[in-house]
C-alpha cells in the first residue's frame, strides 16, 4: 500500500515530545528546571485533529509539569511521561483503544522511538531525526522537530481525509 493510502486510514497520531513537539533543545535554569519551546502552528493542528475526531497520544521518556499543562490545554488526554518502553505502552494503548496498528501514525526522532515506530501503519519523523530513524520512516517531514513537523503530518493526513476545512468554526485557542 502506498503512503497516501496509508495516511487515509490514520485515526490516531502518536508523537514523541523532545525532538518532535519541541526542537530538542533544553534551557537549563539555575533551579535545575528545564525550559522547552513548542511551535504554535503544531498546537493548532493538534487541537483541530482532536476536534475533528482523531485521537492524539503523546508518549515521552521525559517529565515536565509545564508540558503536562500544555498538553491538557491542547485537549490531549493521552499524555504519558517517563515511559521507558514506548513500544510496549503503544501496543497496550492500541489494544485498549480498539484501533489497529495500521490506523496509527507514530512520529519520533531518536532511538527510544524506533521500536514503537516499527509497529505502526505509518512511521514519520522530522527531517533532523537521527539517521536510524530517517532510515525506517515512511514519511520524513520537510520540517525540523519543534518547527512545524507535527503540523505538516497532521495537515497532510487531514487533507487526504477531507477533514482539514479552513472555514470550520472550531473555537481553537491561539496557544
Amino acid at each position: 500500500m502506498n503512503l497516501l493510502a496509508q495516511l487515509q486510514q490514520i485515526k490516531v497520531f502518536v508523537f514523541d515530545m523532545d525532538g518532535v513537539l519541541t526542537d530538542g533543545s533544553l534551557l537549563i535554569m539555575n533551579d535545575g528546571s528545564f525550559l522547552r519551546t513548542m511551535d504554535i502552528k503544531d498546537g493548532y493542528a493538534l487541537q483541530l485533529a482532536i476536534k475533528k475526531g482523531l485521537q492524539v497520544w503523546v508518549i515521552t521518556g521525559s517529565s515536565s509539569a509545564a508540558v503536562a499543562t500544555r498538553m491538557e490545554y491542547l485537549g490531549i488526554t493521552h499524555f504519558y511521561q517517563k515511559v521507558k518502553d514506548k513500544k510496549t505502552l503503544l501496543a497496550q494503548l492500541i489494544n485498549k483503544q480498539q484501533v489497529t496498528a495500521s490506523q496509527v501514525l507514530f512520529m519520533g526522532d531518536d532511538m527510544p522511538d524506533l521500536a514503537a515506530m516499527q509497529i505502526c501503519g505509518v512511521s514519520a519523523c522530522p527531517n533532523d531525526a537521527a539517521i536510524d530513524i530517517l532510515n525506517i520512516a515512511h514519511y520524513i517531514s520537510p520540517f525540523k522537530g519543534g518547527k512545524g513537523c507535527v503540523r505538516d503530518v497532521i495537515e497532510k493526513t487531514m487533507k487526504l481525509q477531507q477533514l482539514w476545512d479552513e472555514n470550520t468554526d472550531t473555537n481553537i485557542a491561539a496557544i
